[in-house]
């Protein structure tokens, strides 16, 4: 299994999961303000579960996925960041690029902290992902999640459906440093 990297900012620490924090991921996944533009509905916490064990099981397989985020003051779980491959029936598709992600506790919201923790994520993402280039699946109205992923220097490159729900679909290159 590859190693998962520990990432840190300022005020963040990305870092793998721990089984100890179930409990706080499926608190996370029960609030509305986490998943309302992100399937919807609240998960139950045998589908916490479910997503818990997938986010931990994509390093294995993909060598990349998504981290933890933990405040570095507190050293509470506040989140995850990163990237998956979900093989999603889409068109277009975005299979075998790195979609990334992020969520939030709702406490944890509108602080910039998304944003933090993606610079992070993308910028080992730019040196050990795979492909030419992220993207991301956001909703319309999520003006918040645009917003971030703007500044992360994600660009629309067509709307669709997923889910019977509409999307953006967003990309950004990978920036990969040449060899001198």
């Amino acid at each position: 299994m590859p190693l998962i990297p520990t990432l840190t900012t300022p005020r963040l620490i990305l870092r793998a999961y721990r089984l100890d924090e179930f409990d706080a991921y499926a608190a996370m996944w029960a609030e509305a303000s986490v998943t309302r533009f992100i399937g919807g509905q609240p998960l139950s916490r045998e589908a916490a579960w479910g997503r818990f064990l997938r986010q931990i099981g994509l390093w294995h397989h993909l060598g990349f996925g998504f981290f933890a985020v933990e405040d570095r003051v507190t050293g509470a779980f506040i989140g995850e960041a990163g990237f998956h491959d979900m093989k999603r029936t889409l068109i277009p598709s975005i299979e075998g690029a790195m979609e990334a992600g992020w969520a939030l506790v709702g406490a944890a919201q509108g602080k910039g902290l998304a944003e933090e923790a993606m610079r992070a994520a993308l910028d080992w993402g730019d040196t050990h992902g795979t492909g030419e280039r992220f993207t991301c699946m956001i909703q319309p109205d999520h003006s918040a999640s645009l917003h971030v992923a703007r500044k992360l220097g994600f660009a629309e490159f067509t709307r669709g459906s997923y889910n019977g729900q509409p999307v953006v679909l967003l990309e950004r290159a990978r920036r990969v440093a040449s060899a001198a």
